[in-house]
């Protein structure tokens, strides 16, 4: 029977990945075939490289928005199922991230970049659209903090909310809902900017080829190895886990997969030689942390840092 700790770190590993698993198989063969697809037009998109960057970071956005839908339940929602609220919001985010696809030579040659009605409406969808796969993936803090700062951009004698500033926040006039979606949905500084350039090329190639090793046994073998090398010596569980937890993070860009990958293991054999439970479960957990920083997946921040400073990978 497996210890309670081990159940409990994959739940969260699979929580992490997608925790949900519909009754129905077609349901789930679809998960699997867009996570294939998916890999499979990066790779493609990588190896010729005539996409435009801007269109590949839409197709890149669209698969992510069907996964997030599709995969990751709601707070409250069905486990074995996917509700009809999903469909729509996945089916959403396809559209109006493809949309960018499908009219790029007209929002670009033919308007010159200044949006339409049409093209108000699709970023405003995507917007919303993306608050809410990023809180249901990664919490409430990041939507929040860029509605905040899309409520400032608002603010002001000539925008939307006719509301001045305080003084040391007030920076520019105000800007109005067409300049803000055009900003953010139309040019490749918002939303088609830096980040999502680093993650559909350098992030999503390393990560699938970590998880393709992964697969292969290479995590097993990585821990294995550093028990065998630091098993003997004083601390050596310890040692053990920093060294696991460093070679896991060439293969995983996720620190919380990493402390699952490896905790597993190593906090109950620290436990065993007499470490306390929370310095065992601390040193573990600032093992896979920095294991993160790991090359070459070195998690999105390394990327889009590189890229922010012209460093070249």
């Amino acid at each position: 029977m497996a210890e309670p700790g081990v159940t409990d770190a994959e739940k969260i590993l699979k929580a992490e990945s997608g925790g949900r698993e519909p009754d129905k198989a077609w349901q789930r063969w679809l998960i699997v075939l867009i996570a294939v697809a998916w890999s499979l037009f990066q790779v493609y998109a990588s190896d010729t490289g005539s996409l435009d960057p801007q269109k590949v970071g839409s197709i890149h956005l669209a698969f992510g928005f069907a996964l997030a839908f599709l995969a990751y339940p709601g707070k409250s929602g069905p486990l074995n199922r996917i509700p009809w609220t999903d469909w729509l919001l996945a089916i959403g985010g396809i559209v109006t991230s493809l949309y960018i696809f499908v009219d790029y030579y007209n929002l670009i040659a033919v308007q010159g970049g200044v949006p339409i009605e049409r093209d108000v409406w699709m970023g405003t969808a995507l917007l919303i659209i993306l608050c809410i796969a990023a809180a249901r993936i990664v919490g409430y803090a990041l939507p929040t903090i860029a509605g905040l700062i899309i409520l400032y951009g608002a603010m002001g004698p000539a925008g939307i909310i006719p509301m001045t500033p305080p003084d040391v926040l007030y920076l520019h006039n105000g800007y109005s809902w067409n300049e803000i979606i055009q900003q953010l949905y139309i040019t490749a500084e918002g939303i088609w900017g830096t980040p999502i350039q680093v993650s559909a090329t350098f992030v999503f190639l390393f990560v699938l080829f970590g998880a393709l090793l992964d697969k292969a046994g290479a995590g097993q073998y990585f821990v294995d190895l550093a028990y065998s090398a630091l098993g003997t010596y004083r601390g050596g569980p310890a040692k053990a886990a920093v060294v696991a937890s460093l070679l896991t993070g060439v293969i995983s860009g996720s620190s919380t997969a990493n402390v699952v990958t490896t905790g597993t293991f190593t906090i109950p054999l620290m436990k065993r030689v007499g470490y306390p439970a929370v310095k065992a479960g601390a040193t573990e957990c600032a093992a896979s942390v920095n294991g993160q920083l790991m090359p070459p997946v070195m998690g999105a921040a390394a990327f889009i840092m590189a890229s922010f400073l012209n460093i070249p990978y």
